[in-house]
């Protein structure tokens, strides 16, 4: 809690030592008044306090082990575009949602689907939901977004940020702001604004887009009107058969190439089939060798722990029909 005062809430170091010694000298003397009645029943508080340690421990332990995994096995950029514009895969129509904790570079998961099954969607983003040590997030400050390798590719990674008072919405606005969001990023991307190829080639600069409601409207040509299914609209109300809808108006500058307008028509297309959770689910063992502490530690320990906890909101909010769940083993 010190720590969270003065990195957190930057308030002076005196205000932390203070909370400290205020606190820390009555856990002092409810600790030692149970070491003196050690015996005579005073164990009791000490070994529940041994236990909460030691769980809280080997969730730490066994959770750091797995982002090391990840950060050291994600799949670099050049391996992508050494695979050439086709890929080698097959494409598929409709968005795909990767979800990973990382925030650079392609998580392994990715590759060991393709690897066991060489297809994915024509429009691929990976996801990363980060909740930052803020109350809330600007809703003009959401979403970062990026291209991961060529713009044929058809690639994303989308950062988004929540606060720790930030109410995730629901699946429907969710998807509706997140491909907003990459509209967005073609349209100024195709103006000019952003990052050369080559910088996107080599893993591209992240660009701060807001949501829908905050954003201004997507330019896609200055004569054609391009409509997308993805929010309500007061006409599509009227019919027997709701539909959902999102109009890009086009303002009369600036004016958009060619690739990029064929890039968002190409988006369009794909939100119109469908969107795709796919969700990692990592199992963990320790490897050949390994010390009897470490094994009962990831094997028997951090896995009970993993089994027997909630999963993250986002993957409890995920429309069961539309998930996929890909499975790998770690070992560490």
């Amino acid at each position: 809690m010190s720590l969270v005062i003065v990195i957190c809430w930057h308030k002076n170091v005196l205000l932390a030592i203070g909370f400290v010694l205020f606190f820390g000298s009555i856990e002092a003397l409810f600790f030692s008044a149970s070491v003196i009645k050690f015996f005579e029943g005073a164990w009791v508080p000490v070994a529940l306090a041994f236990v909460f340690l030691s769980v809280m421990c080997i969730w730490h332990y066994g959770t750091l082990k797995k982002y090391e995994f990840d950060v050291q096995n994600k799949v670099s950029i050049s391996w992508l575009l050494s695979l050439g514009q086709s890929l080698g895969f097959a494409r598929v129509r409709g968005i795909g949602l990767m979800h990973t904790e990382l925030v650079s570079g392609i998580p392994a998961i990715f590759s060991h689907f393709v690897t066991n099954l060489p297809a994915f969607h024509q429009v691929l983003v990976f996801l990363c939901i980060k909740h930052v040590p803020v109350p809330h997030v600007r809703p003009e400050e959401r979403f970062l977004v990026g291209r991961v390798g060529p713009r044929d590719f058809r690639m994303y990674r989308c950062i988004v940020r929540y606060g720790y008072h930030d109410v995730h919405k629901d699946d429907n606005e969710f998807e509706k702001d997140l491909v907003c969001s990459i509209a967005k990023f073609i349209q100024t991307e195709g103006g000019g604004c952003n990052s050369s190829n080559d910088e996107a080639e080599k893993g591209g600069k992240m660009t701060v887009v807001g949501t829908c409601s905050t954003s201004h409207p997507l330019v896609v040509s200055e004569k054609d009107e391009v409509d997308v299914e993805l929010g309500e609209s007061s006409e599509s109300q009227k019919v027997m058969k709701a539909k959902k809808r999102v109009r890009f108006i086009v303002p009369e500058s600036p004016k958009i190439e060619s690739g990029a307008m064929e890039e968002l028509k190409e988006l369009m297309e794909a939100r119109e089939v469908g969107v795709a959770y796919i969700i990692g689910q990592s199992y963990m063992r320790v490897k050949p060798g390994s010390s009897m502490l470490k094994k009962l530690v990831i094997n028997f320990g951090y896995e009970f722990l993993r089994k027997n906890s909630r999963e993250p909101s986002y993957v409890l909010s995920v429309p069961h029909a539309s998930s996929l769940e890909v499975g790998m083993m770690y070992h560490v």
